[in-house]
C-alpha cells in the first residue's frame, strides 16, 4: 500500500493566475493520493491600492475562504509547493514575507529533508520567471530541502504562465505542466518517506 503524503501548496495571487495554477497542483496531488492543504500568503498591499484595480479586489474577495498560510502548514507537509507571480524577477513581497516567518523553524532544523517545488507567472516571456523560481530554490537550499523541479522542455524550473499584454488566462499547456509537476512532487515525496 502506498504511504500517504502531505502536500502544502502555499501561494500568493493578486488577480487569479497563480490561484488557478495552485488549484490545479493541489487537485492533481490529491488525485495521486496526497493529503493537500491549499493556503495563501496574506495580502500586504494597502486597501486603497487593492481597490484601485478591480480584478485584484475581486480576486481577493473570491478567495477569502482560502486559509491564510501558517508555519504549521509547512511543518505538517512532506512536500511544499510555492507559487508566486514574478515581481521584477523575484518573489512577491507577500510570499516572501510568509517565507520569512519560517526562520525559527529553519533554525530548529524543521524545514530540512522535505520536498520543495515552485511555480510562477509573468507578463512577458523573458520577464524574470526563471529567476523567480531560482530565488525560491536558493531559499530551499538554506532550508536543507530537496528541490523537485518538473524538468521537461517547457520551463524545467517550474510551471510558468505568460500573461502577455492581453492578460491571457491560464491555458492547457500550463495546466498540463502543473499536473506533471504535482505528480512528480508526490511521487518523489512518497519515495523519500518510504526510505
Amino acid at each position: 500500500m502506498e504511504r500517504s503524503v502531505n502536500v502544502t501548496v502555499v501561494y500568493y495571487s493578486s488577480t487569479g493566475t497563480i490561484h488557478r495554477l495552485a488549484t490545479e497542483i493541489g487537485e492533481t496531488a490529491e488525485k495521486r493520493g496526497a493529503e493537500v492543504r491549499l493556503v495563501r500568503a496574506a495580502e500586504l498591499a494597502p486597501e486603497a491600492v487593492v481597490q484601485s484595480r478591480p480584478a485584484w479586489a475581486a480576486h481577493l474577495k473570491d478567495t477569502e475562504d482560502v486559509p491564510i498560510a501558517s508555519v504549521d502548514d509547512v511543518l505538517w507537509a512532506d512536500a511544499v509547493v510555492f507559487g508566486t507571480p514574478t515581481r521584477f524577477g523575484n518573489v512577491s513581497a507577500q510570499l516572501k514575507q510568509f517565507i520569512d516567518t519560517l526562520g525559527p523553524a529553519w533554525f530548529s532544523g524543521l524545514l530540512a529533508d522535505k520536498v520543495y517545488s515552485a511555480f510562477t507567472s509573468g507578463g512577458s516571456l523573458h520577464g524574470g520567471m526563471e529567476t523567480t523560481l531560482v530565488s525560491i530554490y536558493n531559499m530551499v537550499c538554506h532550508f536543507g530541502g530537496i528541490i523537485v523541479p518538473p524538468g521537461g522542455d517547457l520551463n524545467p524550473y517550474g510551471t510558468s504562465h505568460v500573461l502577455g499584454a492581453d492578460n491571457l488566462p491560464v491555458g492547457d499547456i500550463a495546466l498540463q505542466a502543473a499536473q506533471v509537476q504535482a505528480e512528480r512532487v508526490v511521487r518523489i515525496a512518497r519515495a523519500l518517506k518510504e526510505v
